[in-house]
This record gives C-alpha cells, structure tokens and sequence, in this order.
C-alpha cells in the first residue's frame, strides 16, 4: 500500500508533466471538496481552476511534505516565470483510500508577508 505522502508527491509529479491535469483527476475522489476561504468547489471546478493556470511556466519550491495518518501538508513558494515575487501557500489534503477526499488551501502573495506578521498590533 501507498503511504499517503506518496500519494501527494505523485500527484504534483503529474501535474508538472505533460497531461498534468488529467494525472491530478485520477487520484481525487468523485466527492472531492477544496476549501479556501474565499470558496468550496467540487473536483470539477478545481479542476478548471487548476487548469487555467499557465503549468508550463509556473516555479513551485516546496519547504515542507508532511504526513500525519490520512492527512499531508504541502508548504510552498510558487512563482509565474517573469511574473513577480509569486505566492506562498501552505495546502492540507485529506485522503482515504489512496485518494484525495478533502483540500484546503491558504495562499498570500510574498509581497503581502511581511506586512502580515504584524496584523495583531493596533494600527
């Protein structure tokens, strides 16, 4: 059996190949959920969303791959070629049975972080 890290690894591997996208559907379940805080959509809406983006030029740095039972974290700075500082995101997958169930996802632009740190002291 697959340890679930793995399972995540293979995945984003897929999706920096040619037919990424279609790598990426075959390991979500049909019921998939990604969660972000501006929106829930189901594995076909993710799916376009994932599709829009420019793959073929896009720089992704992973930090951190950790695996907790039927949860992985993806901590990572991803980047357009050309395109300024980029994002840095931190995802949260669930998955039951070799298959991705549940996403969250929390993105901030570089450029926004430092301004960040600080958001619990008076202004």
């Amino acid at each position: 059996m697959t340890d679930n890290k793995t399972i995540i690894e293979r995945a984003l591997a897929g999706l920096a190949a040619p037919g990424g996208v279609a790598a990426l559907a075959d390991v979500l379940s049909e019921d998939f959920v990604h969660h972000r805080p501006d929106s829930t959509s189901n594995k076909e809406e993710w799916l376009a969303a994932v599709q829009a983006v420019p793959l073929a030029d896009l720089q992704v740095e992973v930090s951190h791959l950790l695996a907790d039972g039927d949860l992985v974290v993806l901590h990572s700075a991803r980047r357009l070629a050309g395109a300024g500082p980029g994002i840095t995101g931190v995802h949260l997958w669930r998955l039951r049975d070799g298959s991705i169930v549940e996403g969250w996802e929390i993105i901030e632009p570089v450029a926004d972080a430092a301004a960040n740190y600080l958001w619990w002291q008076a202004r």
